[in-house]
């Protein structure tokens, strides 16, 4: 094939970044559509972080936009030199890098970079619309897939001041445009106490709901909602803020730690009030503080037994918190920003917390002791495991693996091909086990609802034996023992009935994977099975709906084909209902079911989830439950 001038190809505008949204906001899944929201919050709350806003409102609409306003200092809508037929506002709206975070004379710390956020979410957009306030009058203009469809709009007098964007994501770049409220959620909180003071109102007008949040204490005050005094080691965090941080002073470092009773902890990492999922160096200096600092008290006060020496998991395994940076000028890791790489900053953060650390032990002799104890309790235990760890492996060296009892395998040991099958219950088992293909699918039966692994203690983890069960037949030990290599089969699959308790069993089986088998869910090896809830016969043919929505849908066309037609709708009451044939042809064989792969596309919010839902405080789940009571109202199964 022949390559020359005439197929180069120059994409004008903002068609680079609908060609190529993942180079911008890293794909066109559920995690990239919220990050149009995030691009907008960072807006808002620079303005906030910048000292000229204190207010932020989010809005879900009822026909699915999404609409961002601060009472801010309004984008600029007078001309630019370069461009005087178009506004401040438009090159903006409608240009990457065009901004005013390059420079520091606007503002002097910003989560927004690059100049390409708004932008980016102007061209990724059906449609945009942004109302801005200031120089004495409301001015407004709208966008059609990132360009503009008519002359920026002078309105009437305003003394009022800030930039509100509505937009409307481009069904023709997103699967999906459905806003998840209980992701918008999350972000407006984090968005709340890293802006201390901000108050940030969030409003679901399809639901009627409408939630406020105000942090006047900062960081401190989230992690003191998060962790409750009855579960805290010490009874207040060991907090702290620097407000002139870095070497021109223009930064901030702010940080609440609760070291807990709990065996994780849940540490959260943000630069400019942007989520750092995967940590980068302010993460390196916070955790090298912590633990220089322990080590040298207990040192210090001679409290280290013979033996023992503090692992930095002693320190930070139980750890719950938030540390939060302002800095000029960040430099992360992609568009997304999930790591932060900026060189000095380790040092700096170690140094600060590290002095701060040390005050705040030796300040209280006796709190410092009692945590000192409960690490050094935390290290025995992890040299416990170790010594154990080291028996098994030898043992099994040259002694064959013995599988769980009620363990049906399967002959092929090609990982490519096998699949295991956890199932609730023997009667399902019973089904499953003849429904399988012998050669590549394992069947594990398990009794009733296995253990909350987020509310037990070690002991009950390690004697449990549906969970004994589950990590033998997986075969690759849990925790960070974990290893991805040894996994027996190529997919594990839960199986549950397609009711409420099937719902609760899966949602402990997920529990369990995301907090000991985690590299499982990133290796996209962990799917939930899709059994069908309903099966609907006319005549010689038989149709199987997964729910109701699918059972209306499939009634309503048999009855279009045929007004008079005899349907018979039967509804299954669990998998040991089905006979194999029809577990085999809805749930198993690859050729006619539906799996649903687990995947984590956002850690933070993820993490968050399973505290609050499966965690040991009610008035969490409580809380969660009334905040996801208003979407579930057409779903409830009594």
């Amino acid at each position: 094939m022949s390559y020359n001038a005439s197929q180069i190809e120059v994409l004008e505008g903002l068609e680079g970044v609908r060609r190529r949204p993942g180079m911008y906001i890293g794909g066109t899944d559920e995690q990239a559509l919220h990050h149009l929201v995030v691009e907008l919050l960072d807006n808002a709350t620079d303005e906030a972080s910048s000292g000229h806003a204190n207010r932020v409102q989010v809005i879900l609409r009822k026909d699915g936009a999404v609409s961002v306003w601060d009472n801010g200092r309004g984008i600029p809508v007078d001309p630019l030199p370069r461009y005087p037929d178009k506004s401040a506002l438009e090159v903006i709206m409608t240009t990457l890098h065009a901004g005013g975070k390059f420079n520091d004379q606007a503002y002097e710390t910003a989560g927004g970079l690059n100049g390409v956020g708004v932008s980016v979410v102007n061209a990724l957009s059906a449609w945009t619309e942004v109302v801005v306030e200031r120089d004495g009058y409301r001015w407004r203009q709208r966008y059609e897939r990132g360009r503009a469809v008519a002359p920026l709009e002078q309105l009437e007098a305003t003394r009022r001041h800030g930039t509100q964007v509505t937009f409307f994501p481009d069904g023709d770049i997103f699967p999906l445009t459905r806003f998840d409220p209980a992701r918008l959620v999350e972000m407006c909180r984090a968005k709340s106490y890293l802006n201390r003071g901000l108050t940030v109102l969030l409003r679901d007008e399809g639901n009627t709901v409408e939630q406020t949040f105000l942090y006047p204490d900062g960081v401190r005050d989230y992690v003191r909602e998060m962790v409750p005094g009855e579960q805290r080691v010490i009874p207040e965090p060991f907090a702290g803020m620097v407000e002139r941080f870095g070497e021109d002073g223009r930064g901030r470092l702010e940080w609440a730690m609760a070291w807990t009773t709990e065996e994780r902890g849940r540490t959260l990492y943000y630069c400019n009030t942007i989520p750092t999922q995967d940590g980068g160096v302010h993460e390196t200096g916070l955790r090298a503080a912590l633990l220089k600092g322990l080590r040298e008290f207990a040192e210090a006060r001679n409290l280290l037994p013979k033996g023992v020496e503090l692992a930095p998991e002693d320190v930070l395994d139980g750890l719950t918190g938030v540390l939060s940076l302002f800095i000029p000028n960040p430099e992360f890791a992609g568009q997304t920003k999930d790591r932060l790489t900026n060189a000095g900053v380790a040092r700096r953060v170690e140094a600060i917390v590290k002095d701060s650390f040390d005050h705040w032990l030796h300040g209280a002799p006796e709190r410092a002791t009692r945590l000192v104890e409960v690490v050094i309790e935390r290290a025995r235990d992890r040299l416990n495991r170790k010594k154990n760890q080291t028996r098994v492996t030898r043992k099994s060296a040259t002694t064959r693996l013995t599988l769980p009892g009620k363990l049906t395998d399967c002959i092929s040991s090609d990982t490519s091909a096998t699949e295991l099958f956890i199932v609730e219950g023997d009667s399902a088992g019973g089904s499953a086990k003849q429904a399988r293909d012998r050669n590549t699918q394992a069947v594990l039966p398990l009794r009733g609802k296995i253990l909350n692994v987020e509310q037990a203690n070690l002991e009950k983890f390690e004697a449990n034996a549906e969970i004994k069960n589950l990590i033998t037949a997986i075969g690759a030990d849990h925790g960070k023992a974990f290893n991805l290599e040894r996994v027996r089969y190529g997919r594990v699959v839960i199986m549950t009935d397609a009711d409420v308790d099937g719902a609760h069993i899966a949602s402990l089986l997920l529990t369990f994977f995301y907090r000991h088998m985690a590299p499982l869910i990133q290796g996209g090896r962990l799917f939930l099975a899709q059994p069908p809830l309903y099966r609907i016969s006319t005549g010689a043919e038989t149709r199987y709906a997964l729910d109701d929505a699918a059972k209306e849908q499939m009634v309503a066309a048999i009855l279009k084909k045929k007004a008079n037609a005899k349907v018979d709708i039967s509804r299954f009451k669990g998998l040991g209902e089905m006979d194999p044939a029809q577990l085999r042809e809805t749930t198993m064989s690859p050729l006619s079911r539906h799996l649903l792969k687990v995947v984590v596309d956002d850690p933070v919010a993820t993490d968050d989830t399973f505290d609050r839902l499966m965690g040991k405080r009610p008035a969490e789940r409580f809380r969660f439950i009334q905040e996801k009571a208003p979407f579930a109202k057409d779903h409830l199964d009594i």
